[in-house]
């Protein structure tokens, strides 16, 4: 039993040698990542409306805004969080 939990330890850290990360870690694009980091900054569902998104980013900006005690780097991560999950909606074509 002690010989199969170490060639099974031996075998997981192999495999994050070589893939980069944790077999049990789910294989997610860095966009995925991204639009999941930015869903969570600015607190909205997968299926947020348009409205949705600006109303939490206004929100968002009100309170990390440079006059308020933030830094313009937070509102520039705000903005790029808007972007990004607006970017990801289906848009309307107009024919």
């Amino acid at each position: 039993m002690g010989k199969l939990l170490i060639i099974a330890a031996i075998a997981v850290i192999c495999w994050k040698m070589f893939t980069g990360r944790w077999p049990w870690q789910p294989r997610i694009s860095a966009r995925q990542q991204a639009v999941f980091n930015a869903r969570r900054l600015l607190g909205v569902e997968t299926a947020a409306s348009r409205q949705e998104i600006l109303t939490a980013h206004k929100r968002l900006v009100a309170m990390v805004h440079p006059d308020r005690g933030g830094s313009s780097a937070q509102v520039h991560e705000a903005n790029a969080a808007r972007d990004l999950l607006l970017d990801q909606l289906p848009h309307d074509t107009v024919t």
